[in-house]
Protein backbone atom coordinates (compact mmCIF):
# COMPACT_ATOMS: atom_id res chain seq x y z
CA UNK A 1 0.00 0.00 0.00
CA UNK A 2 1.25 3.47 -0.90
CA UNK A 3 0.43 7.00 0.21
CA UNK A 4 -1.47 7.47 -3.05
CA UNK A 5 -3.56 4.39 -2.22
CA UNK A 6 -4.47 6.02 1.10
CA UNK A 7 -5.62 9.14 -0.71
CA UNK A 8 -7.46 7.29 -3.47
CA UNK A 9 -9.43 5.29 -0.90
CA UNK A 10 -10.09 8.22 1.49
CA UNK A 11 -8.23 6.52 4.34
CA UNK A 12 -6.39 9.61 5.61
CA UNK A 13 -7.58 11.01 8.92
CA UNK A 14 -5.00 13.72 9.50
CA UNK A 15 -2.44 15.38 7.25
CA UNK A 16 -0.06 18.18 8.21
CA UNK A 17 2.98 20.10 7.09
CA UNK A 18 5.64 19.23 9.65
CA UNK A 19 9.26 20.00 10.38
CA UNK A 20 10.79 23.45 9.98
CA UNK A 21 7.64 24.96 8.41
CA UNK A 22 5.43 23.95 11.32
CA UNK A 23 8.07 25.17 13.80
CA UNK A 24 8.31 28.55 12.05
CA UNK A 25 11.97 27.89 11.27
CA UNK A 26 11.74 27.45 7.50
CA UNK A 27 13.97 29.32 5.09
CA UNK A 28 13.80 29.57 1.27
CA UNK A 29 15.77 26.33 0.93
CA UNK A 30 13.70 24.30 3.43
CA UNK A 31 12.05 21.07 2.30
CA UNK A 32 8.36 20.43 2.85
CA UNK A 33 7.80 17.46 5.15
CA UNK A 34 4.35 15.90 5.35
CA UNK A 35 3.11 13.73 8.22
CA UNK A 36 -0.25 12.11 8.71
CA UNK A 37 -2.54 9.53 10.24
CA UNK A 38 -4.57 6.90 8.39
CA UNK A 39 -6.73 3.85 9.03
CA UNK A 40 -6.72 0.55 7.20
CA UNK A 41 -9.67 -0.93 5.31
CA UNK A 42 -11.69 -3.11 7.68
CA UNK A 43 -10.73 -6.46 6.08
CA UNK A 44 -7.05 -5.58 6.09
CA UNK A 45 -7.11 -4.42 9.71
CA UNK A 46 -8.74 -7.65 10.89
CA UNK A 47 -6.60 -9.80 8.57
CA UNK A 48 -2.91 -10.64 8.53
CA UNK A 49 -1.62 -7.57 6.70
CA UNK A 50 -1.62 -4.88 9.37
CA UNK A 51 0.51 -1.93 8.25
CA UNK A 52 1.66 0.41 11.04
CA UNK A 53 3.37 3.04 8.88
CA UNK A 54 3.65 4.14 5.25
CA UNK A 55 6.23 6.52 3.82
CA UNK A 56 7.58 7.67 0.47
CA UNK A 57 11.05 6.82 -0.84
CA UNK A 58 12.73 9.91 0.63
CA UNK A 59 10.94 9.49 3.97
CA UNK A 60 9.83 13.13 3.99
CA UNK A 61 6.20 11.97 3.85
CA UNK A 62 5.25 9.59 6.66
CA UNK A 63 1.78 8.39 7.69
CA UNK A 64 0.96 6.38 10.82
CA UNK A 65 -1.94 3.97 11.25
CA UNK A 66 -4.29 5.32 13.94
CA UNK A 67 -3.42 2.53 16.40
CA UNK A 68 0.30 3.05 15.95
CA UNK A 69 -0.22 6.80 16.31
CA UNK A 70 -1.98 6.39 19.67
CA UNK A 71 0.66 3.90 20.82
CA UNK A 72 3.42 6.47 20.15
CA UNK A 73 1.40 9.24 21.78
CA UNK A 74 1.27 7.12 24.93
CA UNK A 75 5.06 6.86 24.79
CA UNK A 76 5.27 10.67 24.51
CA UNK A 77 7.28 10.34 21.31
CA UNK A 78 8.37 13.94 20.46
CA UNK A 79 7.73 13.63 16.71
CA UNK A 80 4.23 12.24 17.26
CA UNK A 81 3.25 14.80 19.90
CA UNK A 82 4.46 17.53 17.55
CA UNK A 83 2.17 16.18 14.80
CA UNK A 84 -0.83 16.40 17.15
CA UNK A 85 0.33 19.90 18.21
CA UNK A 86 0.58 21.16 14.62
CA UNK A 87 -0.61 24.80 14.35
CA UNK A 88 -3.83 25.40 12.39
CA UNK A 89 -2.08 27.03 9.44
CA UNK A 90 -0.07 23.84 8.81
CA UNK A 91 -3.01 21.41 8.91
CA UNK A 92 -3.88 20.23 5.40
CA UNK A 93 -6.75 17.94 6.39
CA UNK A 94 -8.37 16.86 9.63
CA UNK A 95 -11.16 14.28 9.86
CA UNK A 96 -13.71 15.22 12.57
CA UNK A 97 -12.92 11.97 14.39
CA UNK A 98 -9.43 13.30 15.15
CA UNK A 99 -10.96 15.92 17.47
CA UNK A 100 -11.25 13.12 20.01
CA UNK A 101 -7.45 12.89 20.30
CA UNK A 102 -6.58 15.84 22.50
CA UNK A 103 -2.95 16.78 23.10
CA UNK A 104 -3.53 17.58 26.77
CA UNK A 105 -4.68 14.00 27.41
CA UNK A 106 -1.26 12.65 26.44
CA UNK A 107 1.25 15.13 27.87
CA UNK A 108 2.97 13.74 30.95
CA UNK A 109 6.17 13.87 32.95
CA UNK A 110 7.47 11.20 30.59
CA UNK A 111 8.23 14.08 28.20
CA UNK A 112 11.22 14.96 30.36
CA UNK A 113 12.89 11.76 29.29
CA UNK A 114 11.65 11.56 25.70
CA UNK A 115 12.29 15.17 24.66
CA UNK A 116 15.48 15.65 26.68
CA UNK A 117 16.69 12.16 25.74
CA UNK A 118 16.19 12.93 22.06
CA UNK A 119 18.01 16.23 22.56
CA UNK A 120 20.98 14.39 24.07
CA UNK A 121 20.99 12.18 20.97
CA UNK A 122 21.23 15.32 18.84
CA UNK A 123 24.20 16.51 20.92
CA UNK A 124 25.92 13.19 20.29
CA UNK A 125 25.27 13.59 16.56
CA UNK A 126 26.74 17.08 16.62
CA UNK A 127 29.80 15.80 18.45
CA UNK A 128 30.11 12.94 15.96
CA UNK A 129 30.09 15.35 13.03
CA UNK A 130 32.66 17.53 14.75
CA UNK A 131 34.91 14.50 15.03
CA UNK A 132 34.45 13.73 11.33
CA UNK A 133 35.15 17.31 10.23
CA UNK A 134 38.23 17.75 12.42
CA UNK A 135 39.60 14.25 11.77
CA UNK A 136 39.00 13.33 8.13
CA UNK A 137 40.04 9.82 7.11
CA UNK A 138 42.22 9.03 4.12
CA UNK A 139 40.41 7.29 1.28
CA UNK A 140 43.10 4.62 1.02
CA UNK A 141 42.08 1.99 3.52
CA UNK A 142 44.69 0.69 5.94
CA UNK A 143 45.34 -3.04 6.20
CA UNK A 144 45.95 -5.23 9.23
CA UNK A 145 49.68 -4.86 8.57
CA UNK A 146 49.42 -1.21 9.68
CA UNK A 147 48.47 -2.46 13.14
CA UNK A 148 51.36 -4.91 13.52
CA UNK A 149 54.61 -4.19 15.36
CA UNK A 150 57.95 -5.93 15.82
CA UNK A 151 59.32 -6.05 19.37
CA UNK A 152 62.88 -4.77 19.71
CA UNK A 153 64.15 -4.90 23.27
CA UNK A 154 62.04 -2.51 25.34
CA UNK A 155 60.61 -0.87 22.24
CA UNK A 156 58.47 -1.71 19.20
CA UNK A 157 58.79 -0.73 15.56
CA UNK A 158 56.02 -0.61 12.96
CA UNK A 159 56.01 -3.78 10.90
CA UNK A 160 56.02 -1.94 7.57
CA UNK A 161 59.00 0.14 8.66
CA UNK A 162 60.79 -3.04 9.76
CA UNK A 163 60.13 -4.58 6.35
CA UNK A 164 61.55 -1.51 4.64
CA UNK A 165 64.68 -1.40 6.80
CA UNK A 166 65.44 -5.07 6.22
CA UNK A 167 64.09 -5.45 2.70
CA UNK A 168 61.67 -8.17 3.83
CA UNK A 169 58.41 -9.26 2.16
CA UNK A 170 55.30 -10.05 4.17
CA UNK A 171 54.45 -13.07 1.99
CA UNK A 172 57.76 -14.72 2.97
CA UNK A 173 56.85 -14.61 6.66
CA UNK A 174 55.38 -17.35 8.78
CA UNK A 175 53.61 -16.81 12.11
CA UNK A 176 53.10 -19.12 15.06
CA UNK A 177 50.90 -18.43 18.10
CA UNK A 178 52.60 -17.82 21.44
CA UNK A 179 50.53 -19.51 24.20
CA UNK A 180 48.88 -17.27 26.83
CA UNK A 181 49.97 -14.12 24.93
CA UNK A 182 47.05 -12.55 23.08
CA UNK A 183 48.13 -10.90 19.85
CA UNK A 184 51.72 -12.13 20.13
CA UNK A 185 53.35 -14.30 17.48
CA UNK A 186 56.76 -15.75 16.71
CA UNK A 187 57.79 -14.64 13.23
CA UNK A 188 59.80 -16.84 10.88
CA UNK A 189 61.20 -15.77 7.54
CA UNK A 190 62.43 -17.58 4.45
CA UNK A 191 63.89 -15.83 1.42
CA UNK A 192 64.31 -18.95 -0.75
CA UNK A 193 61.75 -21.14 -2.46
CA UNK A 194 62.73 -24.20 -0.46
CA UNK A 195 60.08 -23.41 2.18
CA UNK A 196 56.68 -21.82 1.66
CA UNK A 197 55.00 -19.86 4.45
CA UNK A 198 51.50 -18.35 4.33
CA UNK A 199 52.60 -14.76 4.90
CA UNK A 200 51.26 -12.50 7.62
CA UNK A 201 47.94 -11.81 5.84
CA UNK A 202 46.31 -13.42 2.82
CA UNK A 203 45.42 -10.09 1.17
CA UNK A 204 44.93 -6.41 1.93
CA UNK A 205 41.35 -6.99 3.15
CA UNK A 206 42.21 -9.77 5.62
CA UNK A 207 40.74 -9.29 9.10
CA UNK A 208 43.13 -11.69 10.82
CA UNK A 209 46.72 -12.87 10.50
CA UNK A 210 47.62 -16.17 8.83
CA UNK A 211 49.34 -18.94 10.73
CA UNK A 212 51.92 -21.22 9.10
CA UNK A 213 53.27 -24.69 9.76
CA UNK A 214 56.94 -24.24 10.68
CA UNK A 215 59.41 -27.12 10.16
CA UNK A 216 61.02 -28.39 13.34
CA UNK A 217 64.33 -26.76 14.14
CA UNK A 218 63.59 -23.45 12.40
CA UNK A 219 64.61 -20.37 14.42
CA UNK A 220 62.25 -17.42 14.85
CA UNK A 221 63.50 -14.15 13.41
CA UNK A 222 61.45 -11.80 15.60
CA UNK A 223 58.35 -11.43 17.74
CA UNK A 224 55.28 -9.70 16.30
CA UNK A 225 52.37 -8.02 18.08
CA UNK A 226 49.08 -7.55 16.19
CA UNK A 227 46.66 -4.98 17.65
CA UNK A 228 43.47 -6.64 16.39
CA UNK A 229 41.17 -4.48 18.51
CA UNK A 230 42.63 -1.24 17.16
CA UNK A 231 42.24 -2.54 13.61
CA UNK A 232 38.58 -3.50 14.20
CA UNK A 233 37.89 -0.05 15.65
CA UNK A 234 39.58 1.59 12.65
CA UNK A 235 37.49 -0.47 10.19
CA UNK A 236 34.29 0.61 11.95
CA UNK A 237 35.32 4.28 11.91
CA UNK A 238 36.44 4.03 8.28
CA UNK A 239 33.10 2.61 7.13
CA UNK A 240 31.12 5.11 9.19
CA UNK A 241 33.15 8.04 7.85
CA UNK A 242 32.93 7.14 4.16
CA UNK A 243 29.26 6.18 4.44
CA UNK A 244 28.73 9.65 5.88
CA UNK A 245 30.69 11.23 3.03
CA UNK A 246 28.52 9.39 0.51
CA UNK A 247 25.18 10.19 2.12
CA UNK A 248 25.75 13.59 3.70
CA UNK A 249 23.60 16.56 2.77
CA UNK A 250 26.05 18.76 0.88
CA UNK A 251 24.17 22.01 1.53
CA UNK A 252 24.06 21.29 5.25
CA UNK A 253 27.71 20.21 5.25
CA UNK A 254 28.76 23.38 3.41
CA UNK A 255 26.89 25.49 5.97
CA UNK A 256 28.81 23.77 8.76
CA UNK A 257 32.06 24.32 6.87
CA UNK A 258 31.31 27.99 6.30
CA UNK A 259 30.60 28.83 9.91
CA UNK A 260 33.83 27.03 10.80
CA UNK A 261 32.71 25.94 14.29
CA UNK A 262 33.21 22.24 13.49
CA UNK A 263 29.81 20.98 14.65
CA UNK A 264 26.44 20.23 13.07
CA UNK A 265 24.65 23.49 13.77
CA UNK A 266 21.26 22.21 12.59
CA UNK A 267 21.39 19.35 15.10
CA UNK A 268 22.28 21.82 17.83
CA UNK A 269 19.40 24.10 16.85
CA UNK A 270 16.98 21.19 17.24
CA UNK A 271 18.63 20.24 20.52
CA UNK A 272 17.83 23.65 22.01
CA UNK A 273 14.34 23.66 20.46
CA UNK A 274 13.53 20.24 21.92
CA UNK A 275 14.77 21.22 25.36
CA UNK A 276 12.74 24.43 25.25
CA UNK A 277 9.66 22.36 24.28
CA UNK A 278 10.29 19.98 27.19
CA UNK A 279 10.63 23.00 29.51
CA UNK A 280 7.27 24.36 28.36
CA UNK A 281 5.54 20.99 28.75
CA UNK A 282 6.84 20.42 32.28
CA UNK A 283 6.06 23.97 33.49
CA UNK A 284 2.90 24.89 31.56
CA UNK A 285 1.44 21.50 30.69
CA UNK A 286 1.13 22.41 27.01
CA UNK A 287 3.11 22.26 23.78
CA UNK A 288 3.26 25.10 21.25
CA UNK A 289 5.57 23.98 18.48
CA UNK A 290 5.56 27.31 16.62
CA UNK A 291 8.67 28.86 18.16
CA UNK A 292 8.73 32.35 19.63
CA UNK A 293 12.50 32.71 19.31
CA UNK A 294 12.94 32.12 15.57
CA UNK A 295 15.91 34.49 15.21
CA UNK A 296 17.81 32.95 18.11
CA UNK A 297 17.33 29.41 16.79
CA UNK A 298 18.23 30.36 13.22
CA UNK A 299 21.37 32.05 14.49
CA UNK A 300 22.32 28.75 16.16
CA UNK A 301 21.67 26.97 12.86
CA UNK A 302 23.93 29.51 11.14
CA UNK A 303 26.74 28.66 13.56
CA UNK A 304 26.88 32.01 15.35
CA UNK A 305 27.41 30.45 18.78
CA UNK A 306 30.47 28.45 19.84
CA UNK A 307 29.94 24.76 20.50
CA UNK A 308 30.91 24.97 24.18
CA UNK A 309 28.47 27.84 24.72
CA UNK A 310 25.69 25.80 23.14
CA UNK A 311 26.50 22.82 25.35
CA UNK A 312 26.35 25.08 28.41
CA UNK A 313 22.98 26.44 27.25
CA UNK A 314 21.68 22.89 26.76
CA UNK A 315 22.97 21.79 30.17
CA UNK A 316 21.28 24.78 31.84
CA UNK A 317 17.97 23.90 30.17
CA UNK A 318 18.30 20.28 31.29
CA UNK A 319 18.97 21.43 34.86
CA UNK A 320 15.87 23.67 34.78
CA UNK A 321 13.75 20.82 33.44
CA UNK A 322 15.00 18.49 36.17
CA UNK A 323 14.21 21.11 38.83
CA UNK A 324 10.71 21.96 37.55
CA UNK A 325 9.94 18.27 37.05
CA UNK A 326 9.79 17.77 40.83
CA UNK A 327 6.86 20.20 41.23
CA UNK A 328 5.12 19.58 37.90
CA UNK A 329 1.39 18.83 38.10
CA UNK A 330 1.49 16.62 35.02
CA UNK A 331 0.69 12.92 35.48
CA UNK A 332 3.65 10.57 35.52
CA UNK A 333 2.34 8.81 32.41
CA UNK A 334 -0.57 9.22 30.01
CA UNK A 335 -3.69 7.24 30.92
CA UNK A 336 -3.27 4.10 28.81
CA UNK A 337 -6.66 2.62 29.71
CA UNK A 338 -8.57 5.72 28.64
CA UNK A 339 -6.55 6.01 25.44
CA UNK A 340 -7.24 2.38 24.59
CA UNK A 341 -10.97 2.77 25.16
CA UNK A 342 -10.96 5.89 22.99
CA UNK A 343 -9.11 4.05 20.22
CA UNK A 344 -11.69 1.25 20.33
CA UNK A 345 -14.52 3.78 19.99
CA UNK A 346 -12.72 5.49 17.07
CA UNK A 347 -12.31 2.16 15.32
CA UNK A 348 -15.98 1.26 15.89
CA UNK A 349 -17.01 4.55 14.34
CA UNK A 350 -14.65 4.16 11.38
CA UNK A 351 -15.73 0.59 10.68
CA UNK A 352 -19.40 1.35 11.46
CA UNK A 353 -19.63 -1.48 13.98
Amino acid sequence: MTIQDLKNNSLILFEVVSGSKSFGLDTPTSDTDIKGVFYLPKDQFYGLEYIPQISNETNDEVYYEIGRFVELLLKNNPNILEILATPQDCILYKHPIMEQLRLEDFLSKLCKDTFAGYAVTQIKKARGLKKKIVNPMEKERKSLLDFCYILQGHNAIELKQWFKLNNYLQENCGLVNIPHSKGMYALFYVASNSLKYKGIIKNENSNEVSLSSIPKGEKELAYLFCNQEAYSSYCKDYKEYWDWIEKRNEERFNTNQQHGKNYDSKNMMHTIRLLQSAHQIIIEGKLDIKVKNREELLSIKAGVMDYDALLEKAENLIACIEHEYLSSTLPDFPNKQEAELLLIEIRKELYDI
